[in-house]
């Protein structure tokens, strides 16, 4: 099996990053091109990122506030399964985000492109709690 680790901090409140990896108004903003959910264990999450991208995922941790980790149920094979999760740590006035994504079955061209990929969403997702950016959903990839 092979994870993906990244931790890096957020210049904001831990609720407010809470709001923008849990909920749908705060996952469109940085990673979705359109989701549904919430942030309730067992609850289901409907990730939309386009036709051939219609996936769905449960929530498998929540503690408000500090956690939140979703199950992939419906996604490309090598993501079912894998478990891709936050938990915050609040030092002054700085979150550390202590991100994964676990589970893969290898680490195959998929895995190493969504290393890759993370680090570039997850710097969208700092930028969108600290100033409030939403880069357009087809520009993500090279923003």
């Amino acid at each position: 099996m092979a994870d993906i680790f990244h931790d890096f901090p957020v210049r904001a409140p831990r609720d407010q990053v809470f709001r923008a990896i849990s909920t749908p108004k705060g996952l469109d903003a940085w990673w979705t091109q359109r989701s549904s959910g919430e942030p309730a264990h067992g609850a289901q999450f409907k990730l939309w990122f386009g036709p051939e991208y219609d996936w769905r995922a449960l929530v498998s941790r929540v503690v408000p506030d500090m956690e939140f980790e979703l199950e992939m149920t419906k996604a490309d094979d090598d993501w079912k399964g894998t478990r891709v999760g936050f938990v915050l740590e609040e030092i002054g006035d700085v979150t550390k985000v202590h991100f994964h994504h676990i589970g893969w079955p290898e680490a195959n061209d998929h895995y190493r492109g969504s290393c890759f990929c993370w680090a570039m969403y997850l710097r969208l997702l700092a930028s969108f709690v600290e100033t409030g950016e939403v880069v357009a959903y087809e520009d993500r990839d090279s923003a």
